[in-house]
Order: structure tokens, then C-alpha cells, then sequence
């Protein structure tokens, strides 16, 4: 009889074929893990996600009083408008000055708190957006844009917006974005868990040795179930077909959004210094200050009246045609900008967005710009990440798909957890028998 050689060196292909299942029993472990600890914030972010695609639809349809103006006539000057909020009640600032209504709507106001001297705090008024009839003046309403309790007709959109991305942690040590960071964490995990997904839906074997087109088309056939579902089967086979067919379908949108909610809740933190690494990223005013303290706002010099009039000869000069459509004071960075769009023209056109000018708080100079699809092309992937997340990129079609891959999001997650439940059952089923 005759003995193989152990000091013979083992062939290239075979320690490939050694190697191979242990690598995908390794990104399987890994796959089962990470979809376990992501699963439940998944079907909320995705549940929530396929909701507030439709924000400004749904607002105007759940809250007709606070959206429609109730008087016919030309609008009074907004600036004049926002200097009566601030009067009425001098806690607040206006932080977001809308400069034309849209037709039949009233005027939404954002605001912010202002510092009370007394406590060092920020006050709290109770309400950060009001609602103001542009031919009247009069208040037509106010509400806290992202309130957590009492939930109602007015806070239900805004409260599955923040859910979506920030959970409604609550401030710790100064700090609010703890559920930011936890959800951009998540982002990051989802990620990288699209290539190891993707690549367990692949033969486990390759085909066998045969000419390119005969092992193309072996491949495809053994390949081409994981793209099916197969309806006729058990609870677990309906499952299972789901979650592997519905991540191959959608690979692409589930890894934009998985993508883009990283870069958007940890762009300050990771983001914008890796982009700034690998490429020539101009920075934006608020990449070049350091924000201040939460209960510490930086109170301007200059006012609204000021920077939009500087804004608009600006504009012009740069021969810009849209109209200064509005305008928002950042007490965090001590910043305003200008926006240049049409009324309603910020919100659901396709594209990255409309131009801005910044403008700085205290002495009026001007900081920077925002031009949609101009810059370096690490700019233009910087502009893109929020209009690629919400699908608004597309326009209509895309906010439709986002609402659609936001429920495939729900089912993954659901349909994951279920199959992993099952496959424990038997597992467990199996060692008492053993034992038996």
C-alpha cells in the first residue's frame, strides 16, 4: 500500500476549495451577528423611512389648519413678520425666515430658543415652528417639530422624522446626538454587511471546469433560484427566498441607503475627515467652525433685513435668476444662509438642492457658497448624499422607490430574524435528541 507524501506541498486549487468554506462559514457567523443587532433598528428606520418620504404631503393632509392660509391677498413682508413673532414673545429667535409663501399656504416660521440669563439655560418656550396667515399676520397656529410626547395630528410626521434618525435619545451631558452616533454606528455595520450578504447569495461551489460560456451559463443556474421566491413553500422557505431575493433585487438602493445614513449622521465625526483624506473636498463654512456649546448660542449683530438684501445684489451680480426664496440663522455656528428657489422649490424637486450663500453672524462677510452639481467631484458626492437617501435626487420616481426599499428594509429584517429563530429551533431540537 502506498502512503501520500505529507511533506508534498498541497496543489493551489485545493487549499483554494479548503479555504473557501471556511471563509463563508466565517461571513455567514458574521452575517447572522450583525443582522441580529441591526434588526430592530432597521424596521423602525425603514418603517419610518417609508413614511416621511412623503413629509410635506402628509403635513398638508393631517394638519389643514396650520398649512393652508385662511385669508385671500398679498402677503405682508415677511421680515416684518418675523420681527412681530420675536416681539410676541422674546424667548425665541427666528431661526428659519420663509421669504414667499406658497400659493393658498401660510408662512411656516422656524424658531429657537434664546439664553436665559438668568439660569444660563436655554429657555423653553414649548414650540420651535409657527404658522402665520401672510395676508394678516395673524398666528395661525404653533407645535414642536419633532416633540416626542403628547403625539399628535400636528407632531406625527416630524416626530417619524427624528425617530428615524436619532431615535428621540435624549440629551446626556450636554450633548443631544447620541442617537445620531448610534444610528450612523448602525449605518456603518449595515454597509459593510451588503458585500457579506451578496456574497452568501453566491454558489457555494464554483462550476466545474468547462469553456467560459458553459461555465457562465452553470453558474447562472445555479445562481439564478436565490433571485426567486418560491410561494409554494413552508413558512421557512417563504422566508428565506424573501430575505435572500429581495436583498438582490434592491443590492443597490439598500446599499446607497445603508451608505448615505452613515455619511449623514457621523459626517462631522467620520465623513468629512475621510473625504477630505482621499479628496479635494471644498469646505462649507460649517466645516471650518467649531459649533458652540448647546445652552451657549452665538447671538448675531446683523439682521435678517441686512444679510438678505446683501444676498440678493450678490446674486445678481453672480446672475443667479431664482428668486431669494429663503433665508435661516444657525445659532450653533453663528452662520446665516440664503437660499435662491421658487416658493415650495425646496423641498421635492429632484436634484441636490438650490443655492445658498452663507453669510457670517457678526460682521456680515460673506463665507461661502452652495452651487448645485458645481465644484470638485468630491463636492458634487458631498451634495448628493442627503438627495440620494431620500431619493429626491429622482424627483417623484425616486421618493417612490425610497418608500418602497424602506418596507424591503422592514421585511429583511423581519424575515432574518425569522429564519435565524427557526434554524435555532431545529438546532436545539436536534442536541436534545442527542441527548435523548
Amino acid at each position: 500500500m502506498f502512503r501520500r507524501r505529507t511533506d508534498q506541498p498541497v496543489p493551489r486549487e485545493a487549499a483554494a476549495g479548503q479555504a473557501r468554506p471556511a471563509i463563508r462559514a466565517a461571513l455567514t457567523f458574521l452575517h447572522r451577528w450583525v443582522g441580529l443587532f441591526i434588526a430592530a433598528f432597521l424596521v423602525v428606520s425603514g418603517l419610518t423611512g417609508a413614511v416621511i418620504s412623503w413629509d410635506h404631503e402628509l403635513d398638508d393632509v393631517l394638519n389643514p389648519h396650520l398649512m393652508y392660509a385662511r385669508t385671500q391677498g398679498p402677503s405682508l413682508p415677511p421680515l416684518e413678520l418675523a420681527r412681530r413673532i420675536e416681539a410676541r414673545d422674546p424667548r425665541v429667535r427666528v431661526t428659519w425666515l420663509p421669504l414667499a409663501p406658497e400659493p393658498g399656504g401660510t408662512l411656516a416660521f422656524g424658531v429657537a430658543p434664546r439664553r436665559n440669563p438668568a439660569t444660563g439655560k436655554l429657555f423653553e418656550p414649548g414650540y420651535n415652528q409657527v404658522f402665520i396667515d401672510p395676508a394678516t399676520g395673524a398666528e395661525q397656529g404653533r407645535r414642536a417639530w419633532g416633540a416626542v410626547w403628547p403625539i399628535t395630528t400636528e407632531t406625527f410626521v416630524s416626530f417619524l422624522y427624528v425617530l428615524h434618525y436619532s431615535l428621540h435619545l435624549p440629551e446626556m451631558w450636554g450633548v443631544d446626538r447620541w442617537g445620531i452616533w448610534l444610528l450612523g454606528g448602525v449605518a456603518v455595520l449595515w454597509t459593510l454587511d451588503c458585500f457579506v450578504g451578496f456574497y452568501l447569495t453566491l454558489p457555494p461551489r464554483p462550476a466545474a471546469a468547462a469553456g467560459p460560456p458553459k461555465r457562465a451559463r452553470r453558474f447562472w443556474s445555479r445562481w439564478k433560484p436565490a433571485w426567486r421566491i418560491k410561494t409554494g413553500g413552508s413558512p421557512y422557505r417563504i422566508a428565506f427566498d424573501i430575505h435572500r431575493a429581495f436583498g438582490l433585487w434592491l443590492w443597490g438602493v439598500l446599499f446607497t441607503v445603508a451608505f448615505t445614513g452613515f455619511s449623514l449622521n457621523l459626517y462631522t465625526e467620520v465623513f468629512y475627515p475621510v473625504m477630505s483624506k482621499v479628496s479635494r473636498v471644498t469646505p462649507s463654512p460649517f466645516d471650518l467652525r467649531k459649533p458652540a456649546d448647546l445652552h451657549a448660542p452665538i447671538p448675531p449683530t446683523r439682521t435678517y433685513g441686512q444679510i438678505v438684501a446683501t444676498a440678493r445684489g450678490e446674486a445678481r451680480r453672480r446672475g443667479w435668476t431664482a428668486p431669494a426664496g429663503g433665508a435661516f440663522y444657525s445659532p450653533e455656528y453663528g452662520i446665516y444662509g440664503v437660499g435662491f428657489f421658487a416658493p415650495g422649490g425646496d423641498h421635492g424637486g429632484a436634484g441636490v438642492g438650490p443655492p445658498y450663500l452663507y453669510y457670517d453672524g457678526r460682521d456680515g462677510r460673506l463665507l461661502g457658497d452652495r452651487q448645485p452639481w458645481s465644484g470638485t467631484a468630491a463636492d458634487i458626492f458631498v451634495q448628493a448624499q442627503f438627495p440620494l437617501h431620500s431619493g429626491r435626487i429622482l424627483g417623484l420616481p425616486g421618493r417612490i422607490l425610497i418608500s418602497i426599499t424602506g418596507l424591503a428594509v422592514a421585511a429583511l429584517s423581519i424575515t432574518g430574524v425569522f429564519v435565524w429563530w427557526k434554524k435555532r429551533a431545529a438546532r436545539v431540537k436536534r442536541r436534545r435528541r442527542a441527548v435523548a
